[in-house]
């Protein structure tokens, strides 16, 4: 028997400050599982009873005081998965579930800071280390023939087309050459499908965040693909349509993110 199931992956960029507009997004959208990153609350201060309301009452999260945090919300039944910390860091950038058979990751990458060095830069050492260590959990832990999806804000645009321009990014991290191998290492881990890609051909410009820099974001257009919806290849059959809801990003008051959406069948 299979079910059909859509699940939603959003860096909110503060929960607690855009309960307004995660419950018109609910109302217009209706997922079964809403993947939240950069909640930027400790657990005691998350909005669980308003977001019960909301008609998802199955919650599992992590977060600390102020910025990251990571959260699973769902109207079906959730079971607690592996959440780990990663880079020896207790910092609330992963959290996992379990739902019909399915194990969800959701991620939130470190972002890594102005410059793409390693030795001269901590922030970047530490997010090509996540993402090492990450890939080679996946690769010692899970199986391509498991049956898995992995949503977040990975902090990489790893395309041509997920850039506004590949000439100008490919030495501003989120788009260098290092970023990329990383995560493709990640990605070949369990050998994930790019959702959004089986969908929009590589050719298509494709943004999920627009620099708050930028008050005319919709003109100039100068956006980055950062978030990601991946499956494990069991579940690749049962993909039947992927979404940026890019107009969000002209909402009152939005993330700089918007949420990406994927309908499956499980």
């Amino acid at each position: 028997m299979t079910q059909n199931l859509r699940i939603v992956s959003w860096n909110i960029n503060s929960v607690r400050l855009r309960l307004a507009t995660i419950e018109r997004f609910l109302h217009d959208h209706s997922p079964d599982i809403l993947c939240l990153q950069e909640t930027k609350t400790m657990d005691e201060f998350f909005p669980r009873e308003a977001i019960a309301a909301m008609g998802y009452p199955h919650q599992i999260f992590r977060g600390i005081k102020s910025y990251n945090g990571v959260a699973i919300l769902s109207r079906l039944p959730l079971e607690e998965g592996e959440s780990r910390h990663w880079y020896g860091r207790e910092d609330a950038r992963h959290v996992a579930a379990r739902l019909m058979g399915v194990e969800i990751h959701n991620f939130y990458i470190p972002a890594g800071g102005d410059v793409a060095d390693e030795e001269s830069n901590p922030k970047f050492a530490h997010k090509l280390g996540f993402i090492r260590e990450a890939s080679d959990w996946f690769s010692d832990h899970r199986s391509r023939q498991d049956r898995m999806i992995l949503v977040g804000d990975l902090n990489i645009a790893p395309m041509e087309n997920d850039v506004w321009s590949h000439k100008y990014m490919s030495k501003i991290v989120s788009h260098t050459p290092i970023e990329i191998e990383h995560l493709a290492r990640l990605q070949a881990s369990v050998d994930f499908c790019d959702t959004m890609r089986h969908f929009v051909p590589a050719t298509q410009k494709l943004y999920s965040w627009w620099s708050y820099r930028a008050k005319d974001w919709a003109e100039a257009n100068r956006g980055l693909r950062l978030d990601h919806i991946w499956v494990t290849p069991p579940l690749v059959a049962g993909l039947q349509r992927g979404e940026i809801v890019a107009a969000m990003r002209g909402w009152e008051s939005p993330s700089d993110h918007v949420p990406v959406v994927v309908d499956l069948k499980i």
